[in-house]
């Protein structure tokens, strides 16, 4: 049968990622406990296409994802699929993504009912020739406090949902687990984001809350502080959106670590 993808290509253009996304397939995350999750996860996968050929082999892709979703995935995991991947495809460059949804146990903080609160997480993972790159990401709700509207009126200010997003790279291969740095943003917004609270907790939250007013650029800020302090941290974004809740818009802030050079 004609291979028409393996067929010569004369433009002499290289394609620097083709792919597939939208892969979706059951997969086990490691947790820090030495166990796994199990959870649904979206893959985004390409490789770079050389000048001469044509096209790529699209199934090949679904063929290696589907193998390493019946096994437990972590940063040395995204490594060993980068690897397979570009020997597959005789590829300089292949390209990783994994979105997940993660759950983590959650009490409320005064009547500790127990619960669990989900969060959005990523792997993204790039190799390129034997050099591997591995990003954690991650979405965090929270809750933030406007201290311009505390301070200003007589009584309330206005509060709201906010999510920090994060992504960090580590060095000599450090994983930093999702138990750690998640509950590490949380403590960064006014106040935590609980999945069920009774009349007491919901008293205790918003009185806190109050009493820890922070605008996004708070967030940001102490944010920084926070994980720069993580082991073998080597650099990292951090974004907070706060969804105000008295403007038909939002606010956000967004830096990274060590800031780029101009």
């Amino acid at each position: 049968m004609r291979d028409v993808a393996a067929e010569r290509d004369e433009r002499g253009i290289t394609i620097q990622q083709v792919g597939v996304r939208d892969i979706h397939l059951p997969v086990m995350i490691r947790d820090k406990g030495g166990g796994h999750s199990r959870v649904l996860g979206v893959f985004e996968a390409s490789v770079e296409l050389p000048h001469h050929e044509r096209g790529t082999h699209m199934s090949r892709f679904v063929e290696i994802l589907s193998h390493w979703s019946q096994r437990a995935v972590a940063m040395p995991e995204m490594r060993e699929m980068l690897r397979e991947i570009r020997l597959r495809f005789d590829a300089y460059a292949a390209h990783l993504t994994l979105d997940f949804t993660y759950f983590l146990p959650k009490q409320s903080p005064a009547t500790a009912l127990p619960c669990q609160l989900d969060y959005e997480c990523s792997f993204i993972a790039t190799a390129i020739d034997e050099e591997f790159d591995f990003l954690l990401g991650v979405r965090v709700p929270i809750i933030t406090v406007c201290p311009c509207s505390r301070e200003i009126s007589e009584y309330g200010a206005h509060g709201q949902r906010a999510v920090i997003e994060a992504r960090l790279r580590t060095g000599n291969d450090r994983i930093i687990w999702l138990e750690d740095l998640i509950p590490l943003l949380e403590a960064q917004g006014s106040e935590q984001v609980y999945p069920m609270l009774k009349r007491a907790d919901e008293k205790q939250v918003t009185e806190r809350s109050y009493e820890n007013p922070k605008f996004v650029e708070d967030v940001v800020r102490d944010s920084v502080i926070a994980l720069k302090d993580l082991p073998d941290v080597q650099w990292f974004s951090v974004s907070c959106e706060s969804f105000e809740s008295i403007h038909n818009h939002s606010a956000w802030a967004s830096t990274e670590w060590p800031a780029p050079t101009h």
